[in-house]
């Protein structure tokens, strides 16, 4: 039996797991719902991370930056060093496509102030499209880290930004020919615009939420959308959830029209799209207002979207009527649907 694109399932991943850490420096090891590895580095922890671009085809280079610095910021560290794998296309590679993708990480290496340390480069026929790879490091204080295990009891559920930054971004950069079909010029650039504004760094989200206080954890919200982040942060902490559809599909800050617009285009549920640059936290229910007002005064959407429950495995859509059913989870996220012959 094959295996349908995207991450691997939880449970199947689950098994593939260690279940023992075998140097004692080492923190926080391969689990599901943590975002990055955590070894103990004198004084400080050593935060570390490494994640792909495989979805999106123009500006992979920006794209590998902010992916992989989000999964160091959701931890509480400061991202610092990237290293970098970059496989490209054989009979399809040209001297100024390279250029482009290296002019792109440095820019995005300036931008938030990460040193490109090293990585590879390969012309090979084992990729039919520019895959680019990136390993990154960053350092936190021991007193500083946040893992998705703290998730607790009643904590307040924070959503950022929203659903589906990412995924808008790669629609109309991948589909930008058949949606000029239908939409002009100012639609198409706003939505490509997405990936700069509101953008797919949460380094700023989670700066700022922490500053205020009361924050308990942090999730990077990708693949599988906010629908699997919510399970993979509650299932970390061991516990369960319960998140207000209302909040997420009937908000025009939180899911905005030009997603709206093309997650109904292209038949996608906004809750499984991919959607880097919103940011889950778990906060203290009395603190969690306050770190959205101060995200909304730094320019930040943000809005408590649900609730941690007791018992693992309680995992809840609930409506504005009290009614609820099952969470949702995507093991294949929703945008693999735009790659589907029938979506061509």
């Amino acid at each position: 039996m094959n295996l349908p694109v995207g991450k691997l399932k939880h449970d199947f991943l689950k098994e593939l797991l260690p279940t023992h850490n075998r140097s004692a420096d080492l923190i926080v090891g391969p689990q599901l719902g943590e975002d990055a590895a955590v070894i103990e580095l004198g004084d400080n922890y050593l935060v570390a991370t490494s994640d792909p671009i495989t979805f999106a085809t123009e500006d992979i280079g920006w794209y590998v930056v902010c992916v992989n610095s989000n999964d160091i910021a959701a931890m509480g560290a400061v991202p610092k060093w990237l290293l970098v794998t970059l496989l490209l296309p054989e009979n399809a590679t040209t001297p100024a496509m390279v250029r482009d993708i290296m002019t792109q990480l440095t820019q995005a290496c300036t931008e938030f102030n990460i040193v490109l340390c090293g990585g590879h480069t390969e012309v090979t026929p084992a990729v039919t499209q520019p895959v680019v790879v990136g390993q990154m490091m960053g350092v936190t204080h021991k007193n500083a880290l946040f893992t998705s295990a703290d998730a607790r009891v009643g904590d307040a559920l924070i959503l950022t930004k929203g659903l589906g930054i990412e995924a808008t971004a790669i629609i109309a950069r991948e589909r930008e020919a058949k949606l000029r079909e239908t939409y002009d010029a100012q639609f198409l650039e706003q939505a490509k615009n997405y990936l700069t504004h509101p953008g797919i760094s949460v380094l700023k989200d989670a700066q700022i939420a922490t500053a205020t206080g009361g924050v308990h954890a942090m999730h990077d919200v990708t693949e599988g959308g906010v629908s699997t982040a919510a399970y993979e942060l509650a299932t970390a902490a061991g516990l369960g959830v319960v998140v207000y559809s209302d909040k997420l599909l009937g908000s025009s800050v939180l899911y905005g029209d030009i997603t709206r617009t093309l997650c109904d285009m292209f038949g996608l549920n906004p809750l499984g799209v991919i959607s880097s640059g919103a940011m889950l936290i778990a906060s203290a229910p009395e603190k969690g207002e306050t770190i959205c007002q101060t995200l909304a005064t730094a320019g930040i959407n943000a809005d408590i979207i649900g609730k941690f429950l007791p018992s693992e495995g309680e995992l809840w859509l609930e409506d504005a009527t009290g009614t609820q059913q099952p969470l949702p989870i995507f093991q294949t996220d929703e945008i693999a649907k735009l790659f589907s012959s029938s979506n061509h």
